[in-house]
């Protein structure tokens, strides 16, 4: 009874998840030889700025649903009931502050990598410090999100393990270095729709087999799997109202404000309204996905009750578990298992494209072209696919290290959130106070991540120590191979046996949707306080349209004189007019590869010239994106 059962594919379902490879694979040879063929490096990793609002919406939709989600969201519900449904609070605010903060300074400033913006309101250091702490977040995240899942399929099904991981891998970093953004966002719209797919035939299967929705609800609530609302305000909590719909805005924000993965799709959108739309639309999606994984783990909970497959030891972990059910759900339907497995697979696939494509494009930006300004356009489009295709390798590398450190592979997602934060923290300073400086920019960095690892080490010890200690863990247990298992058995030694931990247990035990909020916090007010000390910024010094008028806009009851004395008056740059404004005739050679598109406006310019009126030429150099800076002035003068 406690061996891990084994229930094998069929031909159709290999047949299935060979033809999601083959068909991703065939979008981005599409994206290879069709349109401008990926000539620019404007086109390779910005698209073109020529995508609507549809395919960029599933696209942000896709990188961050990955398939550890798909397998997480159900055993989470399975095991704590829906208090986690309310998650989906979060994403109103979530949503619309990058829509309409967010968005608007990153798109007027004509970016290709969010961390560009860093430079343009700081300095080049706190550029590079952004990028290196992006580029470390995501090569460790993108090795786990390929390995975990192939592992808990090679568990369940006996699927070949290094097999998955290649074939995933592989496709993956062929379509993202042949097809450029074009085809990552149109395979993460094919691959969301699998996606759906394979969610909504397990539900509805599973559902009938049970007896209908009516009587997975009535169980549900038999078995109190239903949550209320939960408002207490404990932080050490670890699911309530709060840590969920308040904690979980901040991770939000992380993800959906500041990500470089997310913003160069905003980027790559034809317009700003265009890049607004997509937040919305992403806005309902959300709220379905959320919806999908919930409905699963309540018809999990009516296929098993408190017999869970991992008490009888027929599965070794949570993220096994919901693969265990779509095995026995579908067990005399060929073809459905290989629908999800295509559809878990397609989450991996898309985000893990992304990362490709987002790190090719913060390596180019920020690490390359500045050094090298004077590289031909040729050169500059092929470095990037090398980097893709490099990226692509350092991924599978990383999936081999993820399988050999094993028990530690909570502690590699535990990272993402750890550095999302401080990142946040970081974007947040430069655009809401304008008397950041760059001192308090690294400072507040450095301390943000160093309490990010302390709080994140110090918890991942404590949870150790705990279970090692705790004779009721269950054996088949390895503890922390996946997200849920060890905050089960925290959660339930916390509420039975052990008192409200005090000092630094308290801290650790913070709830982890509370990560964000707090290590974010850490860096704005390390920072002011580091700012305010060192000498605050002048609002002259500013470069137009970097900081968001928070405060303007929040006061506006004062008058004009008083609201300049706070520094709080700064305008956004002007939008960008699509109408009668002519393309710039582009020097013939940039001495920066591409620093403006093709599509750039003459008005945009004319109208940051009125808007800054410069009264010196460095002013003026500042004004332009850096990586104009060579050639602010070839640029204007070729302006027609």
């Amino acid at each position: 009874m406690g061996e891990v059962v084994q229930m094998h594919f069929t031909t159709i379902d290999y047949v299935i998840f060979a033809l999601l490879l083959v068909a991703s694979a065939g979008i981005g040879l599409f994206y290879a030889f069709s349109g401008g063929r990926q000539r620019t490096t404007q086109e390779f990793l910005m698209a073109d700025r020529s995508m609507s609002c549809l395919p960029v919406s599933l696209s942000l939709l896709a990188t961050f649903q990955s398939a550890v989600a798909i397998l997480g969201a159900p055993s989470e519900v399975y095991t704590f009931g829906t208090q986690y449904w309310f998650l989906g609070c979060s994403y109103f605010l979530g949503l619309l502050i990058p829509a309409h903060v967010f968005i608007p300074v990153f798109y007027r400033l004509r970016l290709s990598s969010a961390y560009e913006y860093l430079e343009l309101r700081f300095n080049k250091t706190v550029r590079i410090c952004g990028t290196v702490t992006f580029i470390f977040q995501m090569v460790i995240y993108m090795g786990v999100v390929l390995y975990a899942p192939a592992l808990a399929l090679n568990a369940v099904t006996g699927f070949d393990l290094w097999g998955a991981v290649l074939a995933m891998g592989l496709v993956c970093t062929l379509y993202t270095a042949l097809g450029g953004l074009k085809a990552v966002i149109w395979t993460d719209v094919f691959q969301t729709v699998v996606m759906f797919a394979g969610q909504l035939a397990v539900i509805v299967v599973g559902a009938g087999q049970a007896g209908g929705i009516g009587e997975v609800w009535r169980k549900a609530i038999n078995g109190s799997r239903v949550a209320g609302l939960d408002l207490n305000p404990d932080p050490l909590e670890r699911h309530t109202f709060w840590t969920l719909g308040v904690g979980g805005v901040f991770l939000m924000l992380a993800l959906y404000g500041v990500n470089q993965a997310q913003v160069q799709r905003y980027l790559s959108s034809r317009t700003e309204k265009e890049a607004v739309m997509s937040c919305y639309v992403v806005f309902p999606c959300q709220q379905i996905v959320l919806c999908l994984g919930c409905l699963m783990g309540l018809v999990m909970f009516a296929r098993y009750g408190e017999d869970s497959p991992l008490d009888k030891g027929y599965v070794k972990t949570n993220d096994q578990m919901v693969l265990y059910f779509v095995m026995d759900v579908f067990r005399d339907l060929p073809g459905l298992p290989g629908l999800f497995v295509a559809c878990l697979f397609s989450g991996a696939l898309s985000t893990i494209s992304s990362a490709f494509n987002s790190l090719a494009t913060v390596t180019m930006e920020d690490l390359i072209k500045p050094h090298f300004p004077a590289m031909t356009e040729a050169k500059a489009t092929l470095l990037s696919k090398g980097l893709a295709l490099v990226y692509g390798l350092v991924c599978l590398a990383m999936a081999y290290i993820a399988s050999i450190m094993g028990s530690v592979l909570q502690a590699a997602f535990s990272i993402f959130g750890m550095v999302g934060g401080p990142l946040l923290g970081l974007f947040c300073l430069g655009m809401f106070f304008p008397w950041a400086n760059s001192i308090g920019a690294v400072v507040g960095l450095v301390a943000g991540l160093a309490m990010a690892f302390w709080i994140g080490i110090g918890n991942f010890v404590m949870r150790m120590s705990t279970s090692t200690t705790v004779p009721t863990l269950n054996s088949t247990t390895s503890p922390l191979i996946d997200n849920m298992t060890t905050t089960v058995v925290t959660s339930l030694l916390s509420t039975t046996a052990k008192p409200r931990p005090t000092g630094v247990e308290a801290l650790y035990s913070l709830s982890y949707m509370w990560y964000s909020a707090h290590n974010s916090a850490t860096v704005v007010v390390v920072g002011l306080l580091v700012s305010l000390l060192t000498g605050p910024m002048k609002e002259k010094d500013l470069t137009p349209g970097t900081v968001y008028p928070v405060l303007g806009n929040l006061l506006f009851f004062l008058p004009d004189r008083y609201r300049e004395k706070l520094c709080c008056i700064t305008p956004l740059a002007p939008k960008l007019k699509e109408s009668n404004s002519q393309p710039y005739l582009m020097a013939k050679k940039d001495s920066n590869g591409a620093a403006f598109c093709k599509e750039d406006m003459i008005t945009e310019e004319k109208e940051m010239e009125s808007d800054r009126a410069p009264t010196e030429d460095e002013d003026e150099t500042r004004s332009l994106p850096p990586s104009c800076e060579l050639t602010g002035h070839t640029v204007q003068e070729t302006a027609l």
